[in-house]
């Protein structure tokens, strides 16, 4: 690695999106790393935290103050947009994730979708563009502030139920393109708001999982609202897709988003090869087996096979369960910093 001069956190990320130098490589959490831990530390719980702006950027913050990331993100669940369009919710305790009713749709057809006048001001949208608000003003340029908006793809599911949705993508193309057509502009709509509160970058989870639809449905129904959204959104966006997605990281890497979120489950080696330096990988520490039921040497190991593999920014594949420890959390920088010191010496 070419020697640069000590960047920012915020500094250190933008490259990276950009696929530009960097001082080291940056760990970035695009969805969320709040844990039951953090929260006990800064008495910031759920469901509070996903619901007042204070508090939504006092835990926020802990992934920069307290583990060590060069990224704060605010937005921990995947709801907020799904609340403010009128879907029914779950908020559950601290230690669960709020959740949509998915078994009660709020549309059944694609004349249903209404886009409220006042979708900007429902509270739950208020608490994120408050939070990243809070966050600029307390931080400044010292660290990159990530906001999230969710792709039409995902609202579809929540609004209209993960089986008609799916159904009406098998059935009826046309209705379906009308329907993300419609729905794209919350997510524009949401994602201008938080870049004028503040937020650097935005990550657009799209959830058209590898496990749910095939790489031909990404390029039917998505590479071409990804573009609109590259377009429209003037900040570096990060597009998040869970699952085994190397057969359709081609067709992203034509959009022109900034950076893909991958999850393990997507070999390293294998995924920059088909990106190609076209578009920054961003992950892709494993979840489940990895950060939650192993230690940190198993967190380390993973984090020197990414770095070996030349991936652009460090750090968990998904939103870590929120019973994680934050010591595995803080061996991610740690890590990182070592496998630097060791390769960036001059021999």
């Amino acid at each position: 690695m070419t020697q640069v001069p000590s960047m920012t956190s915020r500094e250190r990320v933008m490259a990276a999106l950009a696929r530009e130098p960097v001082d080291r490589t940056p760990v970035c959490n695009p969805t969320s790393v709040a844990t039951v831990e953090l929260m006990d530390l800064v008495d910031a719980n759920f469901p509070l935290a996903n619901r007042d702006p204070a508090l939504m950027a006092r835990l926020a913050a802990t992934g920069y103050t307290e583990l060590g990331f060069d990224s704060i993100m605010p937005v921990f669940p995947i709801i907020q947009e799904s609340s403010a369009l009128g879907c029914n919710m779950q908020w559950e305790q601290k230690d669960n994730w709020p959740t949509v009713r998915m078994r009660e749709p709020i549309w059944e057809d694609v004349d249903d979708i209404r886009i409220p006048n006042d979708f900007l001001l429902h509270p739950d949208m208020r608490c994120v563009i408050e939070a990243i608000r809070l966050l600029r003003r307390e931080f400044g340029n010292e660290v990159a502030i990530i906001g999230k908006t969710m792709g039409p793809w995902t609202l579809g599911y929540h609004c209209f139920g993960v089986e008609p949705f799916l159904l009406m993508s098998l059935d009826d193309p046309g209705k379906t393109k009308l329907a993300l057509d419609r729905m794209k502009d919350a997510t524009i709509q949401f994602g201008m708001a938080q870049i004028e509160a503040g937020a650097d970058a935005l990550t657009v989870p799209d959830h058209a999982t590898g496990d749910l639809v095939s790489a031909d449905y990404y390029k039917r129904y998505l590479k071409d609202l990804h573009i609109e959204f590259v377009e429209r959104l003037p900040v570096p966006l990060i597009l998040h897709i869970c699952g085994r997605t190397v057969d359709r990281m081609g067709y992203i890497a034509e959009t022109g988003i900034a950076a893909f979120h991958f999850d393990s489950k997507t070999s390293r080696r294998e995924s920059m090869a088909v990106m190609d330096d076209r578009v920054s990988l961003v992950g892709n520490i494993n979840n489940p087996e990895t950060l939650f039921a192993k230690g940190p040497e198993d967190v380390r190991r993973e984090v020197y096979a990414n770095l070996d593999a030349g991936v652009q920014a460090v750090g968990p594949e998904c939103a870590i369960p929120l019973q994680t420890s934050v010591e595995n959390l803080r061996e991610i920088p740690l890590a990182v910093r070592d496998w630097h010191a060791e390769h960036d010496r001059p021999h």
